[in-house]
């Protein structure tokens, strides 16, 4: 056996161009398989922690017309006093001009209360949240997230500046009294300017400004999430009979949007993955016609030993080691290429290091088994040939 291996990697050495064009075949589709999985993994990953950090988790209510009717304080109040319900807070939103003295940006104006960070997971990095003070008093105090700050000072504590908003017609200037973490860091690294910076007011404050008696939505936090759906068809069912009007309400639960994200990009992995997987197909195709070449170019060689006692058994396993090493060794280094590329990734985006072990071990058992099914054709070629035959060949 030990013998077999030898001439087995003896031969392909022989030929090193033609096998290293044929490792490189199958190292490309294995590294291409490997490098969308993990991009599929980060992705998911990245969509599960952009939701967390931008605080969409758990459920937000809003009427059935949309914009046209809005939340008022005694739905708010009926929300709180729902079975599981943890917390509640009013939301609103609207698209505004934010400037300093220096820098002038887009932004998303929140109108939220003092446990907002509880529910829309802000964590506020310099100054404070804003407390019951700042909402009774309709205060002209703001939060602004780190980006701006960087973007407006080139440092991140900001706090005392006055920053100008400019809001359903009407410019306003607010302090800066809190820098909340940057929620869509990872958007905003890929994507620059394109995502707006956000930027924070008491809703009491928002409301005075912008002229809204309402609110857009309610955020709410359930005491468990594994009853998400539950809560929210219970926080239905208690307005609907505060109002009288059945189906006015919509609770929108946040944990589904995600796993139809996580579906979406599922499919997407599976799809790029076929296609790598496609290459491989055709690399390890490619292993057959090398293997067959190899066959047609030894064939008095096959003769020679077939005449010194050499079985059938013994020249098809050396031809069968000689694609199975094709396949291996191309494997490996689409592995090694693969890793090596999700891990400048990770490093260029900040993120983790993913490589998925089933990913690695299904590659491996492919590469194996394309190299033995594909290589038994030839093995099997080269096993029939007449020693008498092969020895007039010149090959």
């Amino acid at each position: 056996m030990g013998y077999l291996l030898h001439s087995a990697l003896r031969n392909l050495k022989r030929k090193r161009s033609r096998t290293a064009l044929t490792i490189l075949g199958i190292m490309i589709g294995v590294a291409s398989v490997t490098l969308i999985s993990s991009i599929g993994q980060y992705g998911a990953s990245a969509v599960g922690n952009e939701l967390e950090s931008l605080g969409l988790s758990g459920l937000t209510i809003s009427t059935a017309n949309g914009s046209s009717s809005m939340l008022k304080e005694d739905e708010l109040s009926v929300i709180e006093t729902c079975s599981g319900v943890e917390a509640v807070t009013p939301v609103l939103v609207e698209t505004a001009d934010l400037s300093s003295k220096r820098y002038e940006t887009q932004a998303l104006v929140w109108g939220i209360d003092t446990n907002a960070d509880e529910i829309i997971s802000l964590e506020v990095i310099y100054g404070r949240m804003f407390d019951r003070s700042d909402i009774k008093g309709r205060e002209s105090v703001c939060l602004v997230d780190e980006a701006f700050a960087n973007q407006a000072y080139a440092r991140s504590n900001i706090i005392g500046k006055t920053v100008s908003v400019l809001c359903a017609g009407t410019e306003q200037e607010f302090e800066v009294i809190g820098i909340v973490k940057t929620g869509s860091g990872l958007l905003q690294n890929m994507m620059g300017n394109y995502i707006p910076t956000f930027v924070y007011l008491p809703y009491t404050t928002f409301q005075q400004s912008t002229g809204k008696t309402g609110f857009d939505q309610i955020a709410v936090k359930v005491q468990n999430s594994d009853e998400v759906s539950e809560t929210g068809q219970g926080i239905l069912s208690n307005l609907e009979r505060f109002s009288g009007q059945v189906g006015g309400y919509l609770a929108n639960n946040i944990a589904k949007q995600r796993e139809t994200l996580d579906s979406m990009l599922s499919i997407v992995t599976l799809v790029l993955s076929a296609v790598g997987a496609i290459s491989l197909l055709v690399a390890s195709l490619s292993i057959m016609t090398v293997m067959l070449v190899s066959v047609s170019e030894r064939t008095r060689e096959i003769g020679v030993k077939k005449s010194l006692g050499a079985t059938r058994g013994t020249i098809m396993l050396e031809f069968m080691f000689e694609a199975l090493f094709l396949s291996l060794f191309g494997c490996l280094c689409g592995l090694t290429v693969g890793c090596v590329l999700s891990f400048l990734g990770a490093s260029i985006l900040h993120t983790t290091f993913v490589v998925r072990g089933d990913v690695v071990l299904l590659s491996l058992i492919f590469s194996m088994l394309s190299g033995v099914i594909f290589g038994v054709y030839p093995a099997a070629q080269a096993a029939r040939l007449n020693p008498v035959d092969a020895l007039r060949q010149n090959g």
